[in-house]
């Protein structure tokens, strides 16, 4: 044991003589020019070392460096720049005069993918001949390479051509390579943009083999969270994996057997991005659940708690920002894209749709949507259309198809009075320049046919309204006696213009068992108000007189409502009406007596006199 101990002490001690000696006799400094010529050799970046080299013995034998910066060919602002790097290097190559970096660690670092810091060529290089590379065994005898990358508290400044910079802040990256050339990394970071902050946790699998041709990645464990301003409180978080090759001559990413959660929705596929003058973007997707109003923060309105605090951070208001600051719809100019999309069931707003499936495509600003269907309240929709923002004035087509949908439902869901429910369906043609309601509301327009199926119209029965004023001028009728505070109906149509706002309805018809009117009118959507003019015939449901019943049974009865959705008011004419029936009688029952007694002076004068009437 004495022995061991004695041997072991002995290694130490040449060790650290050996280190010691290393470290007086050889100066860290002599490696600078090596350095920056073998950089600017395999990638053509120039790298410059600001103040002297120095060792740095433990707990690893080190080369500290200060401020460091990384220059492509000709740009105007480093790709990377660092306040302290430090290299770690292996102790036996050193005594054969090799230097072999086991890892390099920058800290405080900045790395730029801006069109500054991107390489610029030069119109008066001279262009190499092929083959004619630098021959490694004629230069000098140290070689150089690198088996770990470390990166911490730095920042990624990345903007693509003229658009808004993005900063990713606090990065922490390991890179572990092996000589397969095959890496491991595991990368933390957060971005910060609009008071709203993106954390993120990454570790996967890349495959160097090919690099820069080709990189294969595996994330095999992704998670993040993100919130903030316009983020629900309890904050969107999920995790993810992915598998993504990136191909440098066509400059493609591919992305396959993607998995995407957030909060309790998931998201399956694949996608690929084109880059270029023109990028190009492709998804292909899939979700069994997608809870848009879980990711929204989006809560059913209860007057009962009206009061409690909102979910939501309101973000804050930016002066001279767009009309719509959720939507810039110009970015669509700026690429091309394909999208599919099949989830099973999304919850929206509080309805469900199941079988949604969307297929739509841009080109640089023509939006066209080939598919977005669905099942909803019973029903099911569909919402082709396009969108055209290449020009100032942004231009939005839609044909809406809705088919037995329960109106109720919607209407509900869209914080808008009751004031109509019923089996719905339309089929129109709409264009406007926004989707949001201020817009809907004021600058759509188009048309539209209308049906409903066992509709209500509440707050007001209009059957009971026309048998209550027969009834007070003609006391030998009356109604039924209910307390139903609707006008129910089996079938009723129309045609419907939108201009500014206004919805003009035509060719109104609609039946029931006791009831049938005709009509049109308008509808304001701005001021939630509405004016019809009706003929309403009621045809059962009466009692008493029968021949005043049968004449009732066959006369349209004028009717107008108007007034706040919420609070209708009615106009009837039932008391001129029965007095001109009263009259009509009247009349023809002295025409039928002068009729029989014409051959009579009264009966010729009573004839007369009815002419002159």
């Amino acid at each position: 044991m004495r022995r061991l101990l004695t041997t072991l002490v002995i290694l130490l001690v040449v060790l650290v003589a050996g280190m010691s000696a290393l470290v007086l006799l050889v100066n860290p400094n002599d490696f600078r020019g090596y350095m920056i010529k073998k950089v600017e050799q395999s990638s053509g970046y120039h790298l410059t070392l600001e103040g002297d080299l120095r060792w740095h013995v433990w707990p690893q034998l080190s080369i500290l460096a200060g401020r460091m910066t990384l220059t492509a060919p000709g740009a105007a602002a480093p790709a990377v720049s660092a306040d302290n790097m430090r290299l770690d290097v292996k102790l036996l190559p050193l005594l054969s005069h090799q230097l072999y970096v086991k890892q390099v660690m920058l800290k405080n670092a900045v790395i730029r993918l801006t069109p500054d810091s991107a390489e610029q060529s030069q119109p008066d290089a001279p262009i190499a001949p092929g083959g004619n590379q630098a021959d490694d065994s004629s230069g000098s005898l140290w070689k150089f390479d690198i088996d770990n990358l470390r990166v911490v508290d730095s920042l990624l400044i990345w903007q693509r051509a003229n658009n808004e910079q993005i900063n990713v802040r606090d990065i922490d990256l390991t890179l572990q390579q092996n000589e397969k050339h095959q890496a491991q990394i595991e990368l933390s970071s957060r971005v910060n943009r609009d008071q709203r902050d993106l954390s993120f946790n990454l570790a996967a699998n890349l495959d160097l083999q090919q690099f820069p041709r080709q990189i294969g990645a595996q994330v095999t464990k992704f998670s993040y969270q993100l919130e903030g301003a316009d983020i629900l409180a309890g904050a969107i978080k999920g995790e993810g994996s992915v598998q993504a090759v990136y191909q440098q001559a066509s400059q493609q990413v591919v992305l396959s057997q993607l998995m995407l959660s957030a909060n309790d929705s998931q998201l399956t596929g694949g996608a690929s991005a084109q880059f270029g003058q023109v990028p190009t973007y492709t998804l292909d997707l899939s979700a069994t659940q997608l809870n848009l109003d879980a990711l929204s923060g989006w809560q059913t309105k209860n007057p009962d708690e009206e009061k409690l605090p909102q979910p939501v951070t309101a973000s804050p208001v930016i002066a001279n920002q767009a009309d719509d600051p959720q939507q810039n719809l110009q970015v669509l100019r700026d690429f091309n894209a394909q999208l599919k999309l099949k989830a099973d069931q999304v919850t929206y707003r509080g309805m469900s749709v199941n079988q949604l499936a969307v297929q739509a495509s841009n080109q640089q600003g023509l939006m066209t949507v080939a598919t977005l269907s669905g099942k909803l309240a019973s029903g099911d929709f569909s919402l082709p259309g396009s969108m055209d923002v290449r020009a100032d004035k942004p231009l939005i087509k839609l044909q809406p198809q809705l088919r037995h949908i329960e109106l109720g439902e919607i209407l509900k869901a869209f914080n808008m009075p009751l004031a109509l429910t019923g089996t719905f369906n339309m089929q129109g043609d709409l264009s406007g320049d926004r989707f949001n309601a201020t817009a809907f509301e004021h600058r759509w327009h188009g048309t539209a046919e209308l049906s409903m199926q066992n509709a209500q119209l509440h707050g007001l029965n209009i059957q009971q309204l026309i048998q209550q004023a027969v009834a007070r001028n003609d006391s030998s009728v009356r109604g039924e006696d209910n307390n139903q505070r609707y006008t129910a109906v089996q079938q009723m149509s129309a045609k419907a213009s939108l201009s500014k706002g206004q919805i003009t309805l035509s060719e109104l018809q609609a039946e029931s068992s006791v009831m049938s009117l005709t009509g049109s009118g308008t509808l304001n959507m701005p001021g939630k108000q509405c004016d019809l003019t009706m003929n309403v015939l009621v045809t059962g449901g009466w009692q008493g007189n029968n021949a005043l019943i049968a004449q009732l049974r066959e006369t349209p009865i004028p009717l107008r409502v108007y007034g706040p959705w919420d609070q209708l008011n009615y106009q009837l004419q039932v008391d001129q009406l029965l007095r001109k029936k009263l009259q009509d009688r009247a009349k023809d029952a002295l025409n039928k007596w002068a009729e029989k007694n014409k051959g009579s002076q009264d009966g010729q004068d009573l004839k007369k006199l009815l002419d002159k009437l």
